[in-house]
């Protein structure tokens, strides 16, 4: 891979090749510049390109080519800008970013604003760190923001590590850390919780940018105290007043299209009903996993998505290069087809159905037809990130026994509701049988049984609860050592001995994904790195995680993106009901709850 020069270095060149005293090395002709800056497409565009950055933009590039130009005749098709991911997490893709990178650079990414806080909630700095020493390895551009929130919400659960305002202000002198990951911990921001307006003041100390994440419908005096304590950003809106709210609060609406967060919908309509300038609007798609990325795409399926809904072709391709890049400072570098930035393009003939047909970074082609030519070398993981799954002991159904209230013949359970494509939950009550003095899961009324076991210290703690909203039909189990934040095993299932069979797996794989139906396993998928990713190709591990979802389906449920909804019912910062190492958790009152709200 080659060295990128900074502009100071090849601003001579760039110069030079301009005025056609110099050869580039690449030009493109005859192409239809996507110009993010003025809105319009201009045909008959020519692109010369010099130490990897855009030299000249216009017509007239034949006094550029020398005899070892490449040129590559764009035919009229499109020239745009490199699609940025202005927000996202590599390990939801359960993959490390360099196979993130090998998944989503034929779909025309060449930029990614990364928040590693998955490792680091089992790793700690090592784990930032770690990724962040590989996105600098790589041949397209992968900013890192630093972790805001190890753990999450510090009082309502326990990760694998703890991260404060030292570590924040240290990390702000690493060369490729571009801010301060999102601020999930809201109800600390608005409490004015010491250490976290440390973190953002270290932060805008270092001229970052602070990522924010307000998970609440309350659009009254706690939004306004939150947007007052200096997010810049929020991805967290799912609907139109969500958006709305933000921009005119002076912060970015990122919205989102995920394997399970479908939230662009909704706000869009904020440009296209209500007419705003959508300069203040960024896409991005927070979390991915290999299985969509693979099938569907990244960023490229997000502006398809948000044309689909009226928004204007170029209209949608600055909310994925332009705005983003601005919003990070990085307007000079990225975002832009424009002399002196880095030359990030693809070639695509249709805009509406964006289909990458030749991916360039930093002046070099990555990629064509829809494959990678690149040769990207994967990233040597050490042995401390692995083995990271420490249950303690081997649990047996007995564990997720839940004892009845003494003389109790039902219960009213608290029981966390599933809302399908989107990442809140509903706190929903139900009435449970107790039979032999334990409570009993419900299968005819969707109500099955959830469990967190703790996996960072050994603890062999379990604790259990209820959900609804799978619409699991058979005795089975799906268990996971990716459970946001905090990561310990979580594990879901109608049958008490399919879920201990689950955990069990899981701890002698080093972590992963998997389901189990009657006592046997129909679907696994190995993540040994963290417990949260895997160190095979990106196909290998779509066609694993496929599997997963397909045995799901198998087991009755008829989710969209089922396992993205199970590994969130420990996400303690969004609310409304969710569970963790420490209980089941009221995240509107950012509290405990007992699991029975009354007994008969």
């Amino acid at each position: 891979m080659a060295i990128l020069k900074t502009w100071q270095a090849s601003a001579a060149r760039l110069i030079d090749v301009a005025m056609g005293r110099t050869a580039a090395d690449l030009v493109l002709r005859n192409g239809r510049w996507v110009n993010v800056y003025s809105g319009e497409i201009l045909a008959g565009t020519d692109v010369a390109i010099a130490d990897g950055r855009f030299a000249f933009v216009g017509a007239g590039a034949p006094r550029c080519i020398g005899e070892a130009t490449k040129v590559i005749d764009a035919a009229g098709a499109y020239l745009v800008p490199g699609l940025c991911d202005g927000h996202m997490h590599v390990e939801s893709g359960m993959v490390t970013a360099t196979e993130f990178g090998r998944a989503v650079i034929p779909h025309g990414t060449t930029s990614m604003f990364v928040d590693p806080h998955e490792i680091a909630n089992v790793l700690g700095m090592t784990g930032v760190k770690l990724l962040h020493d590989e996105a600098q390895a790589l041949p397209i551009n992968v900013y890192v923001e630093m972790p805001s929130c190890v753990p999450s919400a510090p009082s309502l659960e326990h990760a694998g590590a703890r991260l404060g305002a030292d570590e924040i202000a240290e990390a702000m002198a690493w060369p490729n850390i571009i801010g301060l990951g999102e601020m999930m911990n809201f109800p600390g921001v608005i409490a004015k919780d010491a250490t976290m307006l440390a973190e953002i003041a270290a932060t805008q100390g270092a001229g970052r940018t602070v990522g924010g994440h307000y998970a609440s419908p309350d659009l009254g005096p706690p939004f306004h105290a939150y947007a007052a304590a200096g997010p810049a950003d929020d991805h967290e809106g799912t609907r139109l007043e969500d958006c709305l709210a933000r921009v005119r609060q002076g912060m970015r609406a990122m919205l989102r299209l995920g394997s399970a967060w479908y939230d662009v919908a909704a706000q869009i309509k904020a440009v296209t009903e209500r007419g705003i300038d959508p300069r203040n609007l960024i896409l991005c798609t927070d979390d991915s996993h290999s299985g969509t990325l693979v099938e569907d795409g990244h960023m490229d399926r997000v502006v398809r998505h948000a044309i689909a809904q009226g928004v204007r072709p170029v209209t949608a391709i600055q909310m994925a290069t332009l705005n983003t890049a601005q919003h990070f400072g990085l307007e000079r570098e990225i975002g832009s087809i424009a002399p002196g930035r880095r030359a990030d393009l693809v070639v695509a003939s249709d805009l509406a159905n964006f289909a990458s047909e030749i991916v360039i970074a930093r002046g070099e082609i990555l990629a064509e037809g829809g494959r990678l030519v690149a040769d990207l070398a994967p990233y040597p993981y050490p042995a401390a990130a692995r083995n990271t799954v420490h249950l303690g002991r081997r649990l047996a159904a007995a564990d997720f026994a839940i004892p009845a209230p003494a003389g109790a013949r039902e219960v009213a359970a608290r029981v966390i509701g599933v809302i399908e494509n989107q990442a809140p939950t509903r706190a929903l009550e139900r009435t449970l049988a107790v039979r032999d003095g334990m409570v009993a899961m419900d299968r005819q009324a969707d109500v099955c049984q959830v469990a967190v076991i703790e996996r960072h210290r050994a603890s062999g703690n379990v604790m259990n609860g209820f959900v609804s909203g799978f619409g699991y039909t058979r005795d089975c189990a799906v268990a996971s050592t990716v459970a946001h934040d905090s990561h310990h095993l979580i594990v879901a299932g109608t049958d008490k001995a399919d879920m201990a069979q689950a955990a069990n797996r899981l701890g002698e794989v080093g972590g992963g994904i998997v389901v189990i139906s009657a006592g046997r396993e129909l679907a696994l998928v190995e993540l040994p790195i963290a417990g949260l990713m895997s160190d095979e190709r990106a196909e290998r591990v779509a066609q694993k995680a496929g599997a997963v979802m397909a045995a799901m389906r198998q087991c009755g449920c008829t989710l969209n993106n089922a396992y993205m909804q199970h590994s969130l019912l420990a996400l303690v910062v969004i609310p409304q009901l969710r569970i963790s190492d420490v209980g089941l958790i009221d995240v509107t009152q950012s509290r405990p709850v007992e699991l029975f709200a009354a007994a008969r």
